[in-house]
């Protein structure tokens, strides 16, 4: 794979930059090496599930070869090599060496410590150093920043609507959005009774049980199921664009009514499963609203439905990017409410009698993916309610799921789900009772918890644990016009009652490796 003459010029390609649309790739150069290699940098700083290494090498090593096909000269280090040094300056340093280079370029990275590890090897000046843009995003890294410079809150909406018309998505000639509406968020939570039946899965099924014994013989430790031998992640741009025609005719039409609903049933429901493929750069962002835009004008699929996935790309995926760029370094130690609980240790195997935590972590385990429902309105709602650290929570999300990386998990672990950041992103805490999960799931059903009782020993958590948590944050919640009637309900409650379900939640917190 490797063509070792001289070279004036190395190009690193990270594991999430799998665009063979880059502009990079648009013209040959004999003296430009592509370099890509597999780390223990990378493995390593976070326990990861053993699909995201798989799926993520694996694309890795398509996205080499396809290089190479096309006349480019690539040097491709793996796990297993003996020349890799498993460090990504180390290993630059030495191909350097090597290729008897004198420049080095690399495209923006989304992630922080990349961006600062690449940007100081830049100051030491072992090479002329070049950044190029990744030319994925809609925005840039401060775009979001200058958007909402000098406002205390950074409502989504706001930059979602300034996406849209900017954008020119989904809207009439005179500027006005299609519908009369920017938002059908309304019309999208709908629960999921069986009808219509969840699309077939029909992504193409990868036996890589050579690339994991590779894998575990260099010593990366994973959690998680791997199912090496039929891993249905895409390999390449292909797949992808095969995935998002049967998203767009089988799953879209109904995305829209079901995007929040959760059922033991179908842990995918109608949920596009694209995140991967977007977040490695297989597939760019504007191809799939354009695909998603053109479904409704050709009457193909539900406004509520074309708008809401939109709404997830352009506006919360972009949005998300932007106040993790605002906010680091330090976002990741936000911690508002102090909350410090471990996380429990069903958190690693999903075996807990909460039957919705079992069956969502349990997906999670699985598949290494969980929609975001279950992301936020199951686990990171335990998590809130229940005073996991919020850190420990960041760095279980970031390992566990295929399509986290730092840049789009951070913000949605630490601000929209645990609301640490003291509601710079989210506008409330999103936490709630047994009676959503009940409404939106079939989960309570069969359940060892009773979700119509708030204390004993079979009441359900969630109950005693909602309660008690705006109990304990009433000095920093109770002004806040978001909350609805919690305030008020309490004002209502005996103090015998809330005592008892202080007392009831104090135990479940204590307890959280027993629940």
């Amino acid at each position: 794979m490797n063509h070792l003459q001289p070279a004036s010029t190395l190009r690193l390609v990270l594991g999430d930059q799998l665009n063979p649309q880059h502009s990079w790739y648009g013209h040959h150069h004999d003296d430009v090496v592509y370099i890509m290699m597999e780390m223990r940098q990378e493995t390593d700083y976070v326990l990861h599930h053993a699909q995201k290494v798989i799926a993520i090498f694996a694309g890795m090593r398509d996205f080499a070869r396809g290089l190479l096909d096309a006349g480019h000269r690539v040097h491709y280090l793996k796990i297993d090599d003996a020349a890799n040094q498993q460090s990504l300056t180390k290993n630059i340093d030495a191909l350097q060496t090597i290729y008897q280079s004198s420049e080095f370029e690399y495209q923006m990275p989304d992630e922080w410590r990349l961006e600062q590890q690449l940007a100081e090897y830049g100051r030491q000046k072992r090479m002329a150093c070049r950044v190029v843009d990744s030319e994925h995003f809609y925005t840039h890294p401060d775009d979001a920043g200058t958007f909402f410079a000098g406002r205390k809150k950074w409502l989504m909406e706001n930059f979602y609507r300034h996406m849209r018309t900017h954008h020119q998505i989904l809207l009439e000639a005179d500027g006005k959005p299609v519908g009369g509406k920017w938002n059908f968020d309304a019309d999208n939570r709908k629960s999921w009774k069986g009808n219509p039946s969840e699309p077939f899965d029909n992504r193409v099924l990868h036996d890589h049980s050579a690339l994991w014994l590779s894998i575990q013989q260099a010593g990366v430790a994973t959690f998680g199921k791997a199912q090496a031998t039929q891993l249905a992640w895409p390999l390449n741009r292909a797949e992808a664009l095969q995935q998002l025609d049967a998203f767009i005719e089988h799953a879209l039409p109904y995305f829209g009514d079901f995007q929040d609903a959760m059922s033991a049933q179908a842990w995918r429901l109608f949920h596009s499963l694209l995140s991967f493929a977007l977040n490695t750069k297989m597939l760019n962002p504007r191809e799939v609203v354009t695909r998603v835009e053109l479904a409704w004008r050709q009457g193909n699929v539900p406004l509520a439905s074309a708008e809401g996935y939109i709404r997830q790309i352009v506006g919360w995926r972009e949005y998300i990017r932007g106040v993790y760029w605002n906010q680091m370094p330090g976002y990741e130690k936000n911690n508002t409410f102090g909350h410090v609980a471990p996380l429990p240790e069903w958190f690693w195997t999903g075996e807990t009698n909460m039957r919705c935590l079992s069956i969502s972590i349990g997906d999670s385990l699985a598949h290494a993916h969980a929609h975001h429902i279950q992301r936020l309105m199951i686990i990171g709602n335990f998590a809130l309610l229940a005073g996991l650290d919020p850190h420990a929570l960041h760095r279980w999300y970031l390992g566990i799921y295929i399509d986290a990386f730092e840049w789009v998990e951070l913000p949605n672990t630490v601000g929209m789900s645990q609301y640490a950041d003291g509601g710079l992103l989210a506008t409330k805490p999103y936490v709630s009772s047994a009676a959503y999960i009940d409404r939106m799931s079939d989960y309570c059903k069969g359940c060892h918890y009773d979700k119509k009782l708030r204390v004993g020993e079979k009441a359900c958590p969630f109950n005693a644990l909602y309660w008690d948590f705006f109990t304990r944050n009433a000095d920093q919640l109770a002004a806040n016009p978001r909350i609805g009637m919690v305030y008020p309900q309490l004002n209502k409650m005996a103090q015998q009652d809330i005592d008892a379900l202080q007392a009831r939640a104090s135990d479940l917190r204590s307890t959280l490796d027993e629940l």
